[in-house]
This record gives C-alpha cells, structure tokens and sequence, in this order.
C-alpha cells in the first residue's frame, strides 16, 4: 500500500493517472495471472479522434473535436456515455473507457467498456447547433459505433434527444436492419427503457441499502434514521435523495453548482425541486440554510453522496469528511490519496464501479428489449435492477472481508497494515479477474 499522501503534497488529478493508479492497487492483489494479460488491460482497445466543422444555425462555420475509445470488448460490445464539455479530452475518456469495463464486469452484464466526447460548451448552442453536431459525429465514426459493436448512451450534458439523434443517423447509414440497439437512454417511443432514467440515482440506492444491510457500520446499521447529504441535484442525486428520503432517512443537506442548502431535522425535497424548477437552484428553498459545496462536504452525517463531478474529495480535503459512509454516485469523486486517508479514519467508500452501475445496468436491459422488440414493466425492469446491484454488492463485500479482515461488520473497521484498506481495490480485482478468466477461455489467438 503507497504511503499515505500529505495535505501539503499536490496531487495529480489526471484521471488517467488516477485510473491507472487504481488499476495497479488492484494489480497487486493478482499474482496468479499469465505474464502480460494484466498489461494488456492497461491500454485501450482503439482510440479515436475525429475532426470535422459545422454550419452553425447564426451561419458561421466552427470546428468540433470529438473522440470514442473502446477499452475493452471481450466480455462483448463496448458500452459507455458520450459528454458534451469543453473540457474534455482523450486522457480523460480513455479513463472513463476502462472504467466501464470494470463496471460491466463487476454487475455482470456482457458489455466491454467504451466512452465518447465532444469539446463544445452546450451552453453556448441552439438546438439546431446540437443536432448537426451529433449527427456529423456519428457519421465520422462510422461503423466504429454498432449494436453488436460499441454502444453509445447519454453522459454529462447529454440525453435522450442526442441519443435519438444517434440512433436516426445511424438508421439512415445502415437501412432495413433493427438499429434501435445502437444506443441505449432513447425516448420511450423509439426504443428507450422505462426507468433509464432513473437508474443510476436508484442503483445507487439499491447498492447503499444492501451494505448497509450486510456489512453495517459501527452507528450505521439502517437506512431508516440514518442522514444522509447529497453533493449535486441533479438526475442522479435527485433520485438518490428522493429515495432515501422515502427509506425513512434524513436528507439533510442537498447542492448543485450555485451552493447548497441545509436542515438538520430534515429537508423537504418537493420545495427543493420546485425552488430549483423555479429558480434554477435549490440555494434559496424556504426554511433552508445556505452552505457550500465544501460545507456540505464537511457536514457531520451518517451517509455521504457525491453526485457531481470527479475529484471532490481529495488529500487537502479528506481529513475533514465527517461521514461514516462515503457512496461515489459521480464517477471518481474520490482519489487515491483520499481513499487512503479516509480507510485510515475507517470511512468506508462505495466506489463507482459498485455505486453508480445501475445506469449501465439498465442500458442493458434497453439493449435486451430492442434487440429482442419487447417492451418490459417498470416493475420488472426495477426488479431486475435491484437484484444486479444487490448481487455484486454481495460478491464485493464477499471479497472484501477476505482480503481485509476488519473491513466490514466489526468494531473496528480498519484493517492491518499492508492489507487491502479499501472496497474499490476489491471491486477492481474481482472484475479485474473476470476479464482475465474471459480473455483465457476465450483463447488468445493467433
């Protein structure tokens, strides 16, 4: 285990620094794999970058740069979101590429890991500007992308208009085929999946209430009673508190990227979304009080969410995390440096890997209903859910107590030195094998 970082030592947040970082951790806990399989999970599969202009709706003409990596298929298609930011870049999808993979083969599903982006402020586009955007991109990947291939779904400033725009290119370019399982997170009329999307907000919830359920912390052994503080109010920290909420937990500190609000009796979410509805924020809801991002960080609670961006909690901030359970609805909100620092103070974390599958979960079962032209019940589609999410949280916590005695349902949740101190390092490994297992029954050929 690398020495624990110091509050004064910057960190490099690269992530893919920090994915490869991760990787290794878990790396050390396989000793029993052929020499160079493990290396061969350290680059992706094929990486893309394209380029290409656009007649903007104003009339002028801008250049767009976009890329898609395939980390892996050999568990099958690759499966990951495409975002719309200005600050994306190849290093950073390449991360979340191989984050899929591991996903997907954490809950079980047959789908290898991909991830896409544009550089673009979709704040600065119209509708139309959007729409010619997506379209020339799925062009200029081609067959790159496809149903049986590398499967698109929405990602930060993305949904479920851009992925009917996906899917309609693609029909036109590939016509007399069923193409709808080219892209998962579509509307309802077109192939989409009831409950996609709220699957990532419910997944997470699923997951929570099964630790807490077997593994139970010292002070945390239900959700009924328990506090809970969301970081980000959007789709996913919406759901994520709404259900808590409905659990019998108390909400008591939600934010987005104005601020946030808190109350240490409880809040009342139904004025929170209408004041954000109304407003654009929740900062400002009646009978709430004010506070930050770092505030809410820092609040003392039982269950702490983050559901915003990556690296919120990191070594300059870990020490003051007052929280019992740290749950990673956002994609690497946690860092290595941070993760050490919080299993040393014996605050558990549920990694994204584990936390925040239910949305590719869910794709899947789009997927599965488009390519078989069924359309399944909520019910059934949240059952089926619930059972993913509950199941590798079993098989994580499983492990988990293997490697690191004292991890979960003791008094004392730290481990001995030199063993594994946190949950995402067991996640990895295990998903980490799975491939591997895959990759050798398969055979390497030639």
């Amino acid at each position: 285990m690398p020495d624990i970082a110091s509050s004064d030592t910057p960190e490099d947040l690269d992530p893919l620094v920090i994915s490869q970082m991760q990787f290794h951790r878990a790396r050390a806990y396989i000793t029993d794999m052929k020499h160079g399989l493990i290396e061969y999970f350290e680059v992706p599969k094929r990486s893309i970058t394209v380029c290409f202009p656009v007649e903007m709706e104003d009339g002028s003409v801008r250049t767009f740069h976009g890329y898609r990596v395939l980390h892996n298929q050999v568990l099958g298609p690759g499966k990951g979101g495409i975002r719309y930011h200005p600050d994306v870049t190849e290093r950073e999808v390449a991360a979340l590429a191989a984050l899929m993979t591991w996903k997907c083969a954490l809950v079980h599903i047959p789908f290898g890991g991909a991830k896409g982006g544009i550089v673009c402020n979709t704040k600065e586009l119209t509708e139309t500007d959007k729409r010619r955007i997506t379209r020339r991109f799925v062009h200029d990947l081609g067959d790159n992308i496809g149903p049986h291939t590398d499967i698109p779904a929405p990602d930060l400033y993305t949904d479920e208009q851009t992925m009917a725009w996906i899917y309609d290119t693609y029909d036109l370019l590939h016509p007399g085929e069923n193409n709808r399982p080219v892209v998962t997170g579509k509307p309802l009329d077109i192939g989409g999946s009831l409950g996609r999307l709220e699957a990532t907000g419910l997944g997470c919830f699923f997951a929570t209430t099964r630790f807490v359920d077997t593994a139970p912390l010292p002070g945390l052994e239900s959700i009924e009673g328990a506090t809970v503080a969301v970081q980000g109010f959007g789709n996913v920290g919406s759901v994520v508190a709404a259900a808590f909420a409905e659990a019998g937990a108390a909400v008591v500190a939600v934010s987005d990227t104005e601020g946030g609000v808190y109350n240490k009796s409880g809040l009342d979410l139904s004025a929170i979304t209408q004041n954000k509805a109304s407003h654009g924020t929740v900062v400002g809801t009646p009978g709430t009080r004010t506070i930050t991002n770092d505030d809410l960080l820092r609040l003392q609670c039982d269950i702490l969410v983050p559901a915003a961006l990556g690296d919120q909690i990191r070594s300059d901030n870990a020490d003051d995390i007052n929280a019992k359970l740290v749950v990673e609805a956002a994609n690497r909100p946690v860092t290595p440096a941070a993760d050490d620092i919080l299993a040393q103070r014996g605050i558990v974390v549920l990694p994204d890997i584990l936390a925040n599958a239910g949305g590719v979960v869910v794709s899947y079962l789009e997927w599965v209903q488009n390519t078989e032209n069924q359309d399944w019940s909520l019910d059934r589609v949240n059952a089926e859910l619930r059972r993913k999410m509950f199941d590798a949280v079993d098989s994580v916590v499983q492990y988990w107590r293997e490697i690191c005695p004292g991890s979960a349902g003791t008094v004392d949740p730290q481990p001995a030195p030199g063993l594994c101190r946190d949950m995402r390092t067991a996640a990895l490994v295990l998903a980490i094998r799975r491939v591997a297992n895959v990759t050798l029954q398969r055979g390497i050929w030639p």
